[in-house]
């Protein structure tokens, strides 16, 4: 398994059938947007985020499980100076739920927002009534900061968010996959 950046060409048959396949389960989790946009062609969507990426905004990458892309990894809302943080979100395809994929791909980003991008701090915000998130944030051993109401606009409206957070004090020199690894 690894992160990698999402190609135009090379990933676009692959990503959107991911995507198609995969509607229904992600569908109650998607952010959305609650004002009226036109949706993006997939070259649009990956020149964005590589955009995003020039700018130091995002950090957008696909996890990729033995070649085949079994969903998508990123770090958005990335700030610096006094706060030096940045928030982590994320979608994995059916297929591949449930085998310790997605926990093991947010340690990932999360020991790379650390140890490349120099942040400071990382957030994953997650509803509530999202058992399965839930238990990729308590896997990584995330610090659990309390309820955001009407955090983020999610599958059509705006939904409470439970937010759970890590700093590079909190991993005490060293790594968060180590850290899962050692919870296992």
């Amino acid at each position: 398994m690894k992160l990698r950046p999402l190609r135009t060409r090379a990933d676009r048959g692959e990503f959107l059938q991911l995507r198609s396949d995969n509607g229904a389960w992600t569908k109650p989790w998607d952010s959305t947007s609650p004002l009226p946009q036109q949706s993006m062609t997939f070259a649009q969507l990956v020149r964005f985020q590589d955009r995003e990426a020039v700018e130091g905004r995002l950090l957008p990458f696909v996890v990729d499980v033995d070649g085949a892309l079994a969903g998508q990894m990123h770090l958005f809302g990335i700030t610096r100076g006094a706060l030096m943080s940045g928030a982590a979100g994320y979608w994995i395809g059916q297929r591949w739920a449930g085998r310790s994929i997605t926990p093991f791909a947010l340690a990932m980003l999360i020991d790379h927002a650390f140890n490349e991008v120099d942040l400071h701090r990382v957030e994953v915000n997650i509803r509530p009534d999202n058992d399965r998130s839930l238990r990729v944030v308590d896997k990584l051993g995330l610090r659990d900061e309390g309820l955001r109401k009407g955090y983020l606009h999610i599958n059509g409206a705006w939904h409470d968010h439970r937010s759970f957070a890590v700093t590079v004090e909190e991993l005490r020199h060293t790594s968060l996959v180590e850290r899962m690894r050692e919870r296992e």
